[in-house]
């Protein structure tokens, strides 16, 4: 490491956004895999609740930057798709 106070300052900031943002990360995804477990098990309401507190996680990453806004749409866009076809064949 650098022997500039600035340089070291640096990286000690990086370090903690590192780790904020695996942490925010990983939350994403393992609210991801809870909500397409409920897909499978074919439970309409737990299923909407579930995504729309997906989808606000989602957003919030994205807002921060953790997700490129087209990434995060594209991710919400295939767990509605999901949502749909349990919907759909609830329905019917």
């Amino acid at each position: 490491m650098s022997g500039k106070s600035s340089a070291e300052k640096r990286h000690r900031q990086s370090e903690k956004h590192r780790l904020r943002n695996r942490t925010a990360k990983s939350q994403v995804k393992t609210e991801i895999k809870k909500f397409l477990q409920i897909v499978v098990d074919k439970d309409v309401a737990k299923a909407e609740g579930q995504y729309k507190f997906v989808s606000k996680l989602i957003d919030t990453a994205a807002g921060k930057g953790l997700y490129h806004k087209n990434n995060a749409a594209r991710k919400k866009a295939r767990l509605y798709q999901n949502l749909n076809k349990i919907t759909a064949s609830a329905g019917t």
